[in-house]
Order: C-alpha cells, then sequence, then structure tokens
C-alpha cells in the first residue's frame, strides 16, 4: 500500500503568484536514477551533485522512494530545492529556515517545482502490496532511456553488529522483514534490468546470517543472477558485480570483504566503514573505475567553526549558574589521587581547572543558529558551505544528567591531554557510572569505551542512529562545552550541506542523520556511475 506523506495538503497557485519559473527543462539531458530506502536523501543529495566538465549535473532524481514520514518529509523538501539550478533556491527557503514561513506557504509560491518535488519523492512501504504500483511507477518515470541507475540500500539495522546482538534474543528476529527487504530491491531489478546499480548496506553485513548460512553470500548470488532468488525471473538477466576500491578485482567468485569502503580515506572526515555494491548488467561490456583517495579533515577542522554551546541539565531546571554548579563538584574529588599514578595524571588533573575550563571559557547558551561564513580550504567542506546562508539550524545541545557532565569534563579533558579517548580504566572512581558491568568495563571485558570523545586531531568514528538515544559515544572534544554531537555537528561529519533542513523532533533528525549515506561519498560514487553509463550504447 502506498503511504503518501499525509502532512502536506493539495493547493493551486494563489493568484498573483509568481512562481513555478524553474522546470525540469534544463536538466533533460541528465541520466535518470531511482533511489529506494532513501531516508533523508544522502545518496540522492550526491548524485545530484555529480557533473560534468561543463558544470551540468549528470543525474535527475526521477524517483525516491521512503517509507519514514519525517525522513520523506526531509527527502521532499530536498527535492523541491533541487528543481532550481544550483545557488539559485528561492529566497523563500532562507525565509523558511529563519522561521519566516512554513513550507506549506512556501510550496505555494511555486506550486509547479513543488508539484515535480512530489511526484519525485515518493512515500511508499515498498513490500508485496505497493509492487504493482511502484512498478508502474518507476516503468513511466524511467520510459525508454537506457542509461539509468538504481541506487539505495534496505534498512541495516537487523545485519548490523550491535542491532544484531539486541536482537537475537528475540524470537521473531528470524522473520524481521529487514533481512529480505533487499529482495524488494531484488524485484526492482528484475522488473526494469537497470544498467547499473548501487547497493550500500552496514559492514556487518559480512558477518550476519539468514537462516543459518551467510548473509552476504547470498545476497552476492541473488544480485548476480536474480533469477535465484526472483521466481520467473528471465533466465537471461545476470550482473558482474564490481568493489569502488579494488580496480583489479577479478570477476565471478570475489570476497565480499572488498565491497568495504572506508570513508576516510576518501576525505570523509568520518571511520565510516560500509559495503557499496555496484553491479553492471551482463551483457554491456563495461566496468567502473574506483574511487580515489584523499585526505580527510580532522574533527575540529570539520565542526570548529560552529558556534560554541554548552549541554544543559536534565531531571534539574538548568540555568548557566546552575550548570557551572554541578560541574564545580569535580574540583573537590581530588582526581590526582583516584588515578592511582598514572603516567598521565598529573597532566590531566592540572588541565582539570574547574575556573579556567568552566568559569571563563565556558558559553553560555544552550544553542546558537549564528552562521559563520569562513570557508575551509578542503575540498569536502567548502561544498558544505552556502554564502546565502545566514542562520544555523539544528545546532542545540542535548541535556544531560549532572553525573555525565562530569564524566564529559573529564573525558574531553583526557582525550585533549593524553590524545586518545578514556576507557572506564582510565576514569578516577568517583567518576564511574552506577551500573552493574561497570567492573568488567575496566578489566576490558565488555562496553570500556563506553565515554567515547570525538579527538579533535582525527576523524570522527562513526556517526550511528544510535547518536538520537545519548550522546555517551559522540562527545564533544571541548572540554568546555561538555556535551555531545548536535544534530548540525552530526551532519557535518556526514558532509550534508549547511543548509540540509531536517524535519521532525530532534531524536527523528539524529537517526535520520546517522542512518543516512554520506553525500560526499555519494558524489565520488555517482562520478563513477555516470563515467559508465556514457560508455552504454544508446541501442543494444
Amino acid at each position: 500500500m502506498l503511504a503518501f506523506d499525509p502532512i502536506i495538503e493539495e493547493f493551486s497557485a494563489p493568484a498573483n503568484s509568481v512562481a513555478g519559473q524553474s522546470c525540469p527543462s534544463w536538466r533533460d539531458a541528465a541520466f535518470p536514477v531511482v533511489d529506494v530506502f532513501a531516508g533523508p536523501g544522502g545518496l540522492g543529495e550526491g548524485f545530484s551533485l555529480s557533473s560534468d566538465e561543463k558544470g551540468r549535473p549528470c543525474f535527475k532524481s526521477v524517483v525516491s522512494i521512503e517509507r519514514d514520514l519525517f525522513s520523506h518529509q526531509t527527502l521532499l523538501l530536498r527535492h523541491f530545492i533541487r528543481q532550481f539550478r544550483e545557488g539559485e533556491a528561492p529566497d523563500e527557503y532562507y525565509t523558511f529556515l529563519k522561521g519566516g514561513m512554513t513550507r506549506d506557504e512556501m510550496y505555494r509560491l511555486y506550486p509547479e517545482a513543488y508539484a515535480n518535488a512530489a511526484s519525485s519523492a515518493l512515500r511508499i512501504s515498498l513490500g508485496p502490496e505497493s509492487h504493482t504500483e511502484v512498478k508502474k511507477i518507476i516503468r513511466d518515470r524511467v520510459g525508454e532511456c537506457r542509461r539509468w541507475a538504481l541506487v539505495g540500500g534496505p534498512p541495516c539495522q537487523a545485519y548490523s553488529l550491535v542491532g544484531r546482538s539486541r536482537m537475537m534474543g528475540r524470537k521473531d528476529f528470524a522473520a524481521d522483514e529487514r533481512h529480505t527487504l533487499y529482495l524488494e530491491y531484488l524485484r526492482i531489478i528484475v522488473d526494469h534490468r537497470p544498467p547499473v546499480f548501487v547497493m550500500e548496506n552496514v559492514k556487518g553485513l559480512l558477518s550476519a546470517t539468514i537462516d543459518g548460512k551467510s548473509a552476504i553470500t547470498r545476497i552476492v548470488r541473488d544480485l548476480s543472477h536474480p533469477g535465484t532468488a526472483i521466481p520467473g525471473a528471465p533466465d537471461d538477466l545476470s550482473y558482474k558485480l564490481y568493489s569502488l576500491t579494488e580496480q583489479d578485482m577479478a570477476e565471478g567468485d570475489v570476497d565480499p570483504r572488498l565491497f568495504v569502503v572506508r570513508a576516510e580515506e576518501y576525505g570523509i572526515p568520518q571511520a565510516r566503514h560500509r559495503m557499496f555494491i555496484v553491479g553492471i548488467r551482463g551483457d554491456l561490456k563495461v566496468r567502473p573505475g574506483s574511487l580515489k583517495k584523499m585526505i580527510a579533515p580532522t574533527v575540529q577542522e570539520t565542526i570548529g567553526s560552529l558556534p560554541s554551546i554548552r549541554s544543559s541539565l536534565s531531571k534539574a531546571k538548568d540555568s548557566p549558574a546552575a550548570w557551572q554548579s554541578e560541574l564545580r563538584a569535580i574540583s573537590s574529588m581530588n582526581v590526582r589521587r583516584q588515578l592511582n599514578g598514572a603516567v598521565y595524571a598529573s597532566d590531566v588533573a592540572k588541565a582539570l581547572d574547574f575556573q579556567k575550563l568552566i568559569e571563563v571559557k565556558s558559553p553560555h547558551q544552550i544553542s546558537s543558529s549564528r552562521y559563520s561564513m569562513r570557508k575551509p580550504a578542503h575540498e569536502v567542506l567548502r561544498s558544505l558551505y552556502d554564502g546565502r546562508l545566514t542562520v544555523l539550524t539544528a545546532h542545540e545541545a542535548r541535556s544531560h544528567m549532572a553525573s555525565d557532565l562530569r564524566r564529559y569534563l573529564y573525558a574531553a579533558t583526557f582525550a585533549e591531554k593524553t590524545g586518545r579517548s578514556p576507557k572506564l580504566a582510565d576514569f578516577p572512581t568517583s567518576l564511574l557510572p552506577d551500573h552493574k558491568n561497570v567492573e568488567e568495563g575496566r578489566i576490558g571485558k565488555m562496553f570500556s569505551d563506553r565515554f567515547r570523545v570525538q579527538l579533535a586531531g582525527h576523524v570522527s568514528t562513526t556517526i550511528t542512529s544510535h547518536i538520537s538515544k545519548d550522546g555517551h559515544y559522540f562527545i564533544h572534544y571541548d572540554p568546555t562545552q561538555c556535551r555531545s554531537l548536535t544534530v548540525r555537528e552530526a551532519a557535518r561529519l556526514q558532509t550534508f550541506p549547511d543548509n540540509y533542513f531536517f524535519a521532525g523532533p530532534r531524536t527523528e533528525q539524529y537517526h535520520q542523520v546517522g542512518n543516512a549515506v554520506p553525500p560526499q561519498l555519494a558524489r565520488q560514487i555517482a562520478d563513477i556511475v555516470a563515467e559508465v553509463l556514457h560508455a552504454v550504447p544508446d541501442e543494444q
């Protein structure tokens, strides 16, 4: 069943509207791309950024499918913005970002652009009930075009290492739809025979099993020969599968580990390891190029220009004075003695000067919309900035318990002095959490890095959807701020542009950012796919 977004109502253009001036005619030469399981649009954003030597876009998103309500709202808004030439988004979009008008009001001013966006960004739950309708939609949008791409990946929670360990005890784990949603992707391949597809999923898929058998082995087999999994699929349909990082990998049986892309090796400021499988239809004599390695910017280079803000207190009335009072308690803990002569004890204890850190340097505000116009030198980061942007969205700190604030202060100070994030064994006993398995963590048996600082001089660890639930794994490197990363900081580490708006409550925004493909990695992949499609003959 199709579940189109019920929030945006149908409307007609106001009588005095000067709207919809931007039409798709200027993009007619672009390759169509179909994006399924699109989330907030990370893959699609990257493909929209790919351009030829004359600056013309290589791809046009004709269908993007996502079933989550808030992710779809984000996706729809971005499709609306893409109806306009790069750098020519309407002034009303920036008014919307400042809170000066609603999305509906903006859409009403540009009815043609909205109609185009609403026809390409679809809220659909993929499955047997929607299969016939989805088949018709893609057939209508792709038409007779022989050169187009299918991209996307099924939801990854059931395959992820953390998600799988939590779900193994569930009786319905084996039947969880997220194990087999890739079959919906496969059915689209069978129905439409795209010349090239890109499938993305988590590295944890390498060790996942379905019915006791290797999940990745099954998926690679099915992608290579869809008829093995889809009844009635034509026998002549096959795909050659390629890695994006191993140019010389042999065709035929391959080591699935070669499909893993380490994003930090390609300019993304994050150690994000994901699987990308490129499939090229068997009748085509084309093979893709490889990603080109690039030094990634550090966490500080990526988020350091954002305004400093402090965390706020949860479970207590918050104010700058109350916040400082809770942190002041660390001064009476005699941290140096509790560190039991560790080599770093003196340096960390000396640096943990409450007066210098908190009373003098800490910011008072818990959010900021001030946008810095300072543009960095790094190629990847330059693309995140927007000279027309006057406000920053989604840069608001979460609230934390007072005891966690002190742990964050200690952890960030420790990281600053030692160059690494502390393990539980590095914490003074007075700052240890009151959890039953803390001692196991202290001796390294489990969750020893429960509090993880994102080091200023390195790339970040993987931004995951777990960031929506707590901030312990995503502590800001600056001790004076005592907080976890904001949505905007996480979005920058994922290389979303600063003008990218994430719909929904803050928890949902974190979830969208954590599950997305970094757009700047997707752009590099799109460049490779464009080269493949240019080599595909118009007639076969």
